[in-house]
């Protein structure tokens, strides 16, 4: 009967073993995302500040984002940020079923660091101007000069989740055919 329970949680489109996990770990992600951008708008005053180095590589620096990742598909109308929040929580959504049925603990760590990332980002939207990104990598030298993007802690999370997901793939090969019990 156990095994029985254990078949049905694993087909649910809406909640799996592993789904507290993820869910857990996306919660704690979005939280501190927002955390970290209303501590840098309102206490450390970014905005007032402008660019501050915080290595000779990485500096903190204010930017609205009102497209997608690398600033892709600007967006300044209404219609345009909605259709925008329409595509992330579609995502989400497919993410979450993902989620559900997981059998992996790193899979579902990496789905939760990329479903708080989206959600993090997509609250932005709702009291923003756009998404706030405020950390700068760079490398600058007297013959080279590289300049990243500027990201945030929710953009951090999201590649850490895609990573996890990659590294899990390959680490688990092909997939096996589970054996039939006779």
């Amino acid at each position: 009967m156990a095994e029985a329970a254990q078949r049905a949680v694993q087909s649910s489109y809406v909640w799996g073993m592993l789904t507290a996990l993820g869910a857990g770990i996306a919660v704690i992600t979005a939280v501190a995302d927002q955390a970290s951008k209303f501590w840098l708008l309102y206490a450390f005053d970014l905005p007032e500040r402008g660019r501050v180095a915080l290595t000779p590589f990485l500096d903190l620096v204010l930017v609205w984002n009102a497209g997608i990742s690398y600033g892709l598909f600007q967006q300044h109308s209404a219609l345009g940020l909605w259709i925008l929040l329409l595509f992330k929580a579609v995502a989400v959504v497919f993410l979450w079923v993902w989620l559900a049925r997981s059998s992996s603990r790193l899979t579902a760590t990496a789905l939760g660091l990329i479903i708080g990332g989206a959600v993090g980002n997509g609250v932005d939207r709702f009291h923003w101007p756009g998404v706030m990104d405020f950390v700068l990598f760079h490398v600058d030298t007297a013959s080279f000069n590289f300049r990243w993007y500027v990201f945030n802690l929710a953009d951090a999370a999201i590649v850490a989740g895609v990573v996890g997901l990659l590294y899990d793939s390959l680490r688990s090969g092909a997939p096996q055919k589970r054996p039939d019990p006779s």
